[in-house]
């Protein structure tokens, strides 16, 4: 039996942008309604609820919803004349995560440009030192998620494996998205299996051959494979499904809850 429980992101807000109008006690109806165990806000997405965690703990339980994560992310972490903002948030951040007892997700290094990439690497590099310093204050698990988009700077498995490296020392985990890793040239499990000592939290997407977001269950993201290697290895915290196709313009109550259908199709 898989010790890890199923959450849902809530990005599939996020990226309808001002077409979403709604707020976040609408997000956690939808997904309770899914049939999901929790939920994983990011600070884009939140709202008055950041400020009111106590408040958001009491709208959870009405649902009987879990709070799995937390993801803070802002233009990437990488510009030294941001840092004093990319902190202030962060300290908010950690605060939210304390409360919870539970891990705050890092974006991963990325920028609008590729220019002088070492230097923003290292910028990143000294940003993630801070956080891991300060959230040691809080007790917070920090763990790092690269993406894919065009602005990351972390996509090949080197990248990955330099970057997942260089935080290690600093007590920072992985928090894998599968859809990013295979938009990155990856092969999933590959990736997956060579840092699992390091994996503390596990996001899952779908993407078809040609890198574009799919629904779940319908693009290349080896589910079945992937779900019973998380059994076999006893991982034991969250899977969070995020959901980034076309499918969720129409509606995204009806995307993520058509991903939790597919996923009861492996008893998860």
């Amino acid at each position: 039996m898989a010790l890890f429980k199923i959450g849902c992101q809530t990005y599939s807000w996020e990226m309808l942008g001002d077409a979403w109008q709604g707020a976040p006690d609408d997000i956690l109806e939808a997904v309770a309604q899914a049939g999901y165990a929790g939920v994983e806000f990011s600070n884009q997405m939140i709202g008055k609820y950041l400020a009111q965690p106590a408040q958001f703990a009491q709208a959870l339980a009405q649902r009987g919803l879990a709070c799995a994560a937390f993801a803070y992310a802002r233009a990437g972490f990488t510009e030294a004349a941001q840092e004093a903002e990319d902190l202030a948030g962060l300290e908010t951040a950690l605060q939210f995560a304390a409360h919870f007892g539970i891990p705050l997700g890092l974006g991963g290094p990325s920028s609008q440009d590729h220019d002088r990439r070492q230097d923003k690497m290292a910028q990143a590099l000294r940003f993630y030192a801070q956080a891991a310093r300060r959230a040691q204050t809080y007790g917070v698990s920090l763990l790092i998620h690269p993406h894919s988009h065009h602005t990351s700077l972390v996509l090949t498995a080197d990248e990955y494996d330099q970057l997942l490296t260089a935080v290690a020392p600093l007590g920072i985990g992985f928090n894998p998205d599968t859809g990013h890793i295979l938009r990155g040239g990856q092969d999933v499990m590959a990736c997956l299996q060579r840092h699992r000592p390091q994996i503390g939290h596990v996001h899952i997407k779908d993407v078809d051959a040609n890198g574009s977001w799919a629904a779940l269950g319908q693009g290349i993201t080896p589910l079945a494979e992937l779900l019973a290697w998380l059994e076999q290895t006893s991982y034991a915290g969250w899977v969070v499904i995020e959901e980034e196709s076309a499918a969720v313009y129409p509606e995204p109550s009806a995307a993520i809850a058509a991903n939790r259908r597919v996923l009861q199709r492996f008893n998860v």
